[in-house]
């Protein structure tokens, strides 16, 4: 795969990038073109033998010669065979080493992204160049260590056979070698432009299904089963157009090695028949070799042109994994990095914060707040308001545009970024288990939390309540996802997860919204008396679950409305006292059920 260059401003694909990835099989990448040059040798050599045998065995009558040679090419043929398949076994350790080492880097690096990062490439995408990207350069590997050994070695020795036979006749081999690159030179460009388009056709179908059977329950509930079937045939439809546009131009590269093949055969076949005839240098047997090297020369050619298909297909290919590998983090831990948080205090000086990657316009605007160490802080705001952009600012999701965010009186750009994000546990709205065991998924807040604790944890999180009911206990299997249980036990498995950490910040992120109030009010005082020295961050749509915070934070549109106790926002802030008054003062918001005790 040719290196990579940089030409106006764009990327172009060399495999510099992806070539590092042999590591371990650069052996096995070696050895398997020395065993196909030697398999080509002792099959060009076999043809030459042929002559030998028609010439001097069979043409005079001597069987011995005949029987001398004839044992010679059968050993050769033999061992052709074992170099052969050693070339193979070589080849396939070698792409399929290759493959498994490229999505090995790839989900490592996925791993080390930041947010911003991940915001540069679709979900889909990212499946797709793990997947279906790996598999066509894995074949293109293994055809390059082959193919791409075999047909220009091939070519080479059977050209030098050819003309030491006849010089003359072998001019039409240059000929044809030169019709068939400006053939190949023409058709290239074109299709790769397709091959590009086609790699992004396939990101859009794997994102329909991606969503479609992510959201499953949602579509029947909705009886949107012909509506998905419709979009998925659109994507699919649009894959089918560019997948034939692009091997249109491909076929035509067949026919036209087949003509060249058959144009050699004729004029060697015609003008060789007329120097034996008028025996000018060739005899019954040369001609009989130089028409094997016809085929052994256009074979090798169309090898090339098989070769020429998958490796186009594949520079679009390796260029989108390209892009994930060389993708930098936005996000790093400096030299000397702070490794140890102090205390849960929290300043925002002054922050001012964009997604790049979007509009680029602020969606916190001179946020400037103080938190103390062990504080109870509710936030709550409009949708849109930013709140979840706030906080993921504190564990250094993303980094402020301006300004500066401090934990433990130190800014978070200065921390080691796993020291920080240790420290500081988020709990989102819509967080993830993973398949696996109650305590598996535990174990994520600590690795080396003991049964006790991790069921400490859960009754800190109420979560105790329903996971005693099940038959397995704590060791129920969840499944991918955590389809299985409730949205509210979900949400208390994550909390107790998240206390594992024993961070000095605790971020709820309106996580506790699928459970009852009664549930809600349990969790908050079970943090209130357990770990008082925890700051807690809590945001939350209810009114309830944030009026016996120490202090709430009003945000609108991404800018700090107030910041006071709830009393004094009741007094004087409007947006909290029309929140109040649509929940508490006039009856409404949510409301308590006996049977939604330890459920919802």
């Amino acid at each position: 795969m040719a290196e990579e260059k940089k030409t106006g401003g764009k990327k172009h694909i060399t495999g510099a990038r992806i070539a590092k990835e042999i590591r371990q099989y650069k052996k096995d990448a070696l050895l398997s073109p020395m065993y196909t040059t030697l398999c080509v040798v002792l099959e060009i050599l076999i043809p030459y033998l042929t002559a030998s045998i028609i010439d001097k065995g069979i043409a005079v009558g001597d069987m011995e010669h005949v029987a001398k040679i004839g044992s010679l090419m059968a050993v050769m043929a033999i061992l052709a065979m074992f170099c052969g398949i050693r070339a193979g076994i070589h080849s396939a350790r070698a792409s399929t080493g290759l493959a498994a080492n490229l999505r090995e880097s790839m989900f490592g690096r996925i791993q080390d992204y930041s947010f911003s990062n991940i915001d540069r490439f679709s979900t889909a995408g990212l499946v797709t160049r793990l997947t279906t990207d790996v598999t066509n350069i894995q074949n293109a590997f293994q055809m390059i260590l082959q193919i791409c050994t075999r047909a220009p070695v091939t070519l080479i020795v059977a050209l030098f056979m050819a003309f030491s036979i006849s010089a003359k006749l072998s001019t039409v081999f240059l000929v044809a070698i030169a019709f068939l690159g400006v053939m190949i030179v023409i058709l290239i460009p074109k299709a790769m432009r397709y091959f590009r388009q086609m790699f992004r056709k396939y990101d859009a179908v794997n994102g329909v299904v991606k969503e479609n059977v992510g959201a499953i329950r949602v579509v029947k509930a909705f009886v949107r089963e012909e509506y998905e079937d419709e979009k998925f045939s659109g994507a699919a439809d649009d894959l089918f157009k560019n997948s034939i546009s692009a091997e249109r131009i491909i076929s035509f590269s067949m026919p036209i090695m087949q003509l060249t093949v058959y144009a050699c055969i004729l004029v060697i076949s015609w003008f060789g028949a007329k120097m034996i005839v008028s025996q000018t240098g060739l005899t019954t047997g040369e001609l009989t070799s130089l028409l094997s090297y016809v085929m052994n020369i256009l074979m090798s050619l169309m090898m090339l042109s098989m070769v020429f298909v998958m490796v186009t297909q594949s520079a679009a290919a390796a260029q989108r994994i390209e892009e994930v590998l060389e993708e930098q983090p936005d996000i790093t831990s400096p030299e000397n990095a702070v490794k140890t948080v102090k205390d849960g205090s929290i300043d925002f000086d002054h922050v001012t914060f964009a997604y790049q990657q979007r509009s680029g316009k602020p969606v916190l605007s001179d946020i400037d707040l103080h938190i103390q160490s062990g504080e109870t802080i509710g936030i709550m705001g409009g949708t849109g308001s930013s709140k979840s952009s706030l906080v993921n600012l504190i564990s250094r999701l993303y980094d402020v545009t301006a300004g500066e965010v401090r934990v433990g009186g130190v800014d978070v750009r200065r921390y080691d970024v796993e020291s920080l994000r240790d420290a500081v546990s988020v709990v989102l709205q819509n967080n993830v288990l993973f398949s696996g065991t109650i305590y598996d998924n535990l174990r994520w807040g600590d690795k080396n939390a003991t049964d006790e604790q991790c069921r400490e944890a859960c009754h800190l999180a109420c979560a105790d309540e329903f996971i005693e009911r099940f038959p397995e206990k704590y060791d129920t299997r969840i499944e991918r996802g955590g389809t299985n249980v409730s949205g509210g036990q979900k949400q208390r498995l994550c909390i107790a997860r998240a206390l594992l950490k024993k961070p000095k910040v605790l971020i709820l992120d309106d996580s506790t919204s699928a459970v009852d109030t009664a549930t809600d009010a349990k969790i908050r005082e079970a943090m209130r008396t357990h770990i008082p020295g925890t700051t807690k961050i809590i945001i939350a749509q209810r009114i309830s679950s944030i009026q016996d915070a120490d202090r709430v934070l009003v945000l609108d549109n991404g800018r700090v409305n107030a910041f006071d106790t709830p009393e004094n926002l009741l007094k004087t802030n409007a947006i909290y006292q029309e929140v109040y008054n649509s929940q508490v003062g006039n009856g409404g918001g949510d409301f308590d059920e006996a049977a939604m005790k330890g459920g919802d």
